[in-house]
């Protein structure tokens, strides 16, 4: 190993060491970012006055071992121009479960059905994304 590429492994591997206890802290942190990065009904941020027509709503069907998560956003879908581009269903821990994008060419109206087997008591949130107002973020317990 020459001395140029001991100098540079060296300087990444420090840089690394010094961001990973950052980064397993944010990992396990809560989301903080409420009414600036995303937006809620609690802090809507900037789009206060568009907080009716963007923040998700889920209905929660509970029918034997599955649960029927119904969101739906009462937004528009005006072409390419302004509409709601998908809507990202997360567990109680902000983790990935599934997602349903829309085509305004095709969808005339936001709204997504996700089927889960999850036990009755856990949070699920779920984020709806428009294309000029940004992204809004909901709650429901199942």
């Amino acid at each position: 190993m020459n001395r140029r590429h001991f100098i540079q492994t060296s300087l990444a591997g420090a840089a690394f060491s010094a961001l990973t206890p950052t980064l397993a802290k944010a990992d396990t942190a809560e989301l903080t970012a409420e009414g600036s990065v995303y937006y809620t009904q609690a802090k809507p941020g900037r789009w206060a006055a568009k907080a009716a027509g963007h923040l998700p709503r889920i209905e929660i069907d509970k029918s034997g071992d599955e649960i029927k998560v119904k969101v739906s956003t009462p937004h528009e879908m005006r072409g390419y121009e302004h509409y709601i581009v998908k809507h990202v269903l997360l567990n109680a821990r902000y983790e990935f479960i599934d997602e349903k994008r829309f085509d305004p060419a095709r969808d005339s109206v936001p709204v997504s059905e996700f089927t889960l087997k999850a036990s009755p008591g856990e949070r699920v949130h779920v984020l709806s994304l428009c294309n000029l107002h940004d992204l809004w973020l909901a709650s429901a317990e199942l």
